[in-house]
């Protein structure tokens, strides 16, 4: 009989394991889609608004989801703070890599985006004195090959790298124009990175008694608050397409709204350690889907790279240990 339970009691585990690497696949496969999103969305709506209408649709989403769950009254007293990472967590980094895929592809910028966690270490050092660990500062440096490797066919001092032209004046070097289509794509992108990194730490400084489904709400909230202004002055002349207009409703509801769930979900079944796992797996579906749907190119860089800059936030995160 003890033998029985204890049977029984192993396949329920198996199967929770199970459902939770289900959807820990499915959440890296949502968010990776995003890039995508943000590639088809951006270009017609513009960064700006099509970053609003994100992180709006998101909060309502969220909003419903606060009001069913009952925790509308979490945030009371704490919405300074979360303006601050609705700020850094959301409006600023959706902004910025909304710019970037104007240009990056959404393979290229998703990887980018993995490099969240070394940002988020330097800052913890930095900020919260955090130590950092041998094997943490070799990820790091592996981690920024990563990103050289992944942009070195674009950095290329040629014309044959020009993604677009861009418009400068005379006191600008003519060298600029070949270097700006990808290299400040690619600083917004890791800016992007920095600012969830800084995002995380405050978090971890001011909010970490809130519950996740409550701060995940409210900063979208105070994101959509915050770019609603800036983004009248965006307005685009034209009428987007179905599939900009398709896109930042997925986003929003899926990407955005959804995904947040998942996450939660994951955290609650696995641990924050396991759940951030899906770091390493966004990258594999952004370039995935960038092949699928926009017939994007994956050039052997661009996986020597992706898997450098990987293997180097491995390190810095301690997935991977320097023995």
């Amino acid at each position: 009989m003890k033998l029985i339970s204890t049977r029984i009691a192993v396949n329920a585990l198996n199967t929770k394991d199970n459902k939770s690497t289900i959807e820990l696949l499915l959440l890296a496969a949502i968010w990776g889609a995003s890039f995508m999103f943000m590639r088809i969305g951006s270009p017609e709506f513009g960064p700006i608004l099509f970053t609003t209408l994100r992180a709006g649709i998101a909060a309502i989403f969220l909003l419903v989801c606060l009001i069913l769950y009952k925790e509308t009254k979490a945030l009371k007293g704490h919405w300074r703070h979360v303006f601050v990472v609705g700020a850094l967590n959301t409006a600023i980094p959706f902004s910025l890599f909304g710019y970037a895929t104007l240009t990056l592809t959404a393979g290229t910028t998703s990887v980018l985006n993995a490099t969240t966690p070394m940002f988020g270490a330097i800052v913890a050092l930095i900020w919260l004195k955090d130590k950092l660990s041998l094997s943490a500062t070799l990820g790091l440096l592996f981690g920024f090959l990563g990103v050289y490797l992944l942009v070195f066919e674009n950095l290329q001092f040629s014309a044959f790298t020009r993604t677009q032209q861009v418009q400068t004046n005379a006191l600008v070097p003519t060298l600029l124009p070949t270097l700006m289509p990808t290299l400040l794509p690619t600083l917004a992108a890791m800016l992007a990175a920095l600012c969830y990194g800084i995002s995380a730490n405050y978090t971890k400084k001011y909010l970490s008694t809130i519950k996740p489904l409550a701060l995940a709400a409210g900063s979208q909230i105070s994101a959509t608050v915050l770019l609603i202004p800036i983004s009248l002055g965006f307005i685009p002349d034209t009428m987007p397409s179905s599939s900009a207009i398709w896109s930042v409703l997925l986003i929003g509801v899926i990407c955005t709204g959804v995904a947040y769930i998942l996450f939660f979900r994951l955290i609650a079944a696995l641990g924050p350690a396991k759940a951030i796992s899906v770091t390493y797996l966004i990258p594999a579906f952004g370039i995935l889907w960038g092949a699928l749907f926009l017939d994007e190119s994956i050039s052997l860089m661009m996986i020597i790279g992706g898997a450098v800059i990987l293997f180097g936030v491995a390190l810095t995160t301690g997935v991977l240990k320097r023995k």
